[in-house]
Order: structure tokens, then sequence, then C-alpha cells
């Protein structure tokens, strides 16, 4: 009998390998000392002290993965890695590679043990039970980093999250832990009679108020300072959750919806931005890894449409609707009658 491929296999072993040449060519600067100079391994291993010959190995790797070029020695970074992987690039992900590197990488390798006991990683990863959000704002250079990383990864899906319904009907939005109002940003310059504001807790405020300057659409959009969990919730008549309902526990969750229930109108709208898994929880893939992901992170996990709707129905939403943009994150909208 002829044995099957056992190519998925091979390259999953050697997956982290190449995830790993990614997060380090980002936190060792190669892309950001390239950007503005080409050079070669010998120049490039003296401005970053590194060993010339370890760090060539890992530029080589570079080209492999299609980050890097080389012309007459000099290596230079590609379409890619100038448009994602440059820090101060305006699409940049670096800051979710890093992310993924110093917080992420090390609570994934207890993987086995958050099975196990069905609890986050955070205790046994970095000695601390506090969790992800005290972790990534326990310092300004911290946020920054996790703030920015959140930031360029939601660009890539906020402008199709907003435009899976018709956001017409509704006039002013409240982006609940908006972080940097990158959904919000989507928002109001998709649908130009919109009005919102982001509402976050005060440590956010500069950094989204930095993004949020840089948009045309600067205008309508205000920041406020608060917890979803404990203050007034700003007036509005659409509210967004974005990468939150998956964060905590049902009943934080619960808490969260029926404030947000009572704060609508009749006839306003919570659109919740997630992953959606599929009914029997066989895929897709992304969203199983991200519910995976919050098994070690959070309290939290992802869902399906019909788990969504069973839990926003528990709290009052009717004309509960699910899509799917084609991005990493889904959307979806309910009403208060």
């Amino acid at each position: 009998m002829t044995s099957p491929d056992p190519s998925s296999i091979l390259d999953l072993i050697q997956a982290f390998r190449r995830s790993k040449v990614m997060f380090t060519a980002v936190s060792l600067g190669i892309f950001d000392k390239l950007q503005s100079n080409p050079a070669n391994a010998a120049e490039l291993a003296t401005s970053l002290q590194c060993n010339p010959d370890a760090l060539e190995r890992l530029l080589d790797s570079c080209i492999a993965l299609g980050f890097l070029s080389r012309s007459d020695g000099k290596y230079t970074n590609t379409e890619i890695s100038s448009a994602y992987l440059v820090s101060n690039s305006p699409n940049t992900l670096a800051g979710y590679v890093m992310h993924s590197d110093l917080s992420l990488y090390p609570l994934w390798a207890n993987l086995e043990d958050a099975v196990r006991e069905g609890t986050n990683r955070w205790e046994q990863t970095f000695g601390s039970g506090k969790g992800l959000f005290d972790h990534f704002f326990r310092n300004e250079e911290s946020r920054r980093s996790f703030l920015n990383g959140m930031h360029g990864f939601g660009c890539l899906s906020s402008p199709s999250v907003v435009r899976a319904f018709d956001l017409g009907f509704f006039r002013r939005v409240a982006d609940l832990g908006g972080a940097t109002g990158h959904l919000l940003i989507a928002a109001c310059e998709a649908y130009p009679h919109l009005t919102g504001v982001v509402f976050d807790l005060p440590a956010v405020k500069p950094f989204a108020e930095e993004h949020i300057a840089a948009s045309p659409a600067a205008g309508r959009i205000q920041f406020l300072s608060g917890d979803f969990f404990k203050d007034d919730l700003p007036p509005a008549d659409l509210y967004f959750l974005a990468r939150i309902v998956h964060d905590w526990s049902e009943e934080k969750i619960a808490l969260l919806l029926r404030r947000i229930f009572a704060a609508l109108p009749s006839g306003g709208g919570l659109l919740i931005a997630e992953s959606l898994l599929d009914e029997d929880h066989s895929g897709p893939l992304p969203a199983l890894m991200q519910h995976l992901n919050m098994l070690i992170c959070t309290e939290g996990k992802e869902r399906s449409c019909s788990e969504y709707k069973l839990l926003l129905e528990s709290v009052g939403f009717r004309s509960v609707e699910c899509r799917r943009t084609g991005t990493f994150l889904d959307a979806v909208l309910a009403r208060k009658p």
C-alpha cells in the first residue's frame, strides 16, 4: 500500500522556524535598516552588532521567504517587507510581529498545559496571573508596541467589516474598547454622515489621537476615556465591539452586553467584529487557531453564528445576522427591538 503524502506534516514540523525567522529579523531591526540604505551582510553585522556568518544565514532565509532581495552583495527590502515589516510604514504589522514574538510565541509553548487545565498561561509563562491587558499596559513602550500592532492588524479587516452591512441607518457610533480607533475610522471614512467616539482606557488616549488625527474623518471622531465595565457608556445608536467579546468570560460578556442593550435606543444596533467559527467547529482554520489563542491568552473564546445569536438574544437583542468578510475578522449585527 502506498503511504500518504507526508508533506503537510513536514511543513508543520518546520512552520515555527519560518515564523521565528521573520520575528527575529523584525526584532533586530533589519527591515528598518535596509529601508533607506541597502547593505551587505558585513555592514549590517557591524551596525546591528551581530555575528557576520550567523546574520548572513538569517538574511538569506529572508530572501527565501520573499522579504529580501540581493544584488551585487547588497540586501534590499522587497515590496511586502517595505509595506508591512518596516516599523514606520503606515501599514506596518511590525508591532503585531513583536507581540507575536515576545508574548504569543512563549505562551503557545505551554499549549499542552492549557489544554490539560483549561486556563490561560500568563502566570506559567511570565510569572504573573494578571493577564493580557495588564501585561501590555505595564509601561508606555509596551502600550505603544501593543496598540500599534493591533492597529496594523486591524486595518487589514476594518474596511471590510464596516461594509459587511449597510450602516447608513445609524448616525452616531461608540467604539467600545476601540484602542486606536481603526474600526471607527474605517466606518466614518466609508459613511460620511457618521460621527463617533472611541471609548477606551485613559492610557490609550494619546495613541488613539495620533491615528485619528491622520484620518480625513478626524473632525467627526472623538476619544473618550472610560471603562466599559464600570463607567457610563457614551450615547450612540450603534455600538462597536471589535475583538472584545472573545477576550472575556461568559459572565463579563453578559454584563457588557446588558449594559450596551440598556444604553441603546429602540432600533439601535451592535456590530461585533470577531472570527466566526463554522457551525460544526471544523473551520475555518484561522478562526480555530484564534479559538486556541484565546484559551492560552484570555478567559474567552471564538463562537459560531448560532452561538452569537444565543448569546445576544439572551440579553434582548433581535435580528441577529452574521456575515463573513473574507478577512480574518467577520461581522455580526444585532438590533434592539
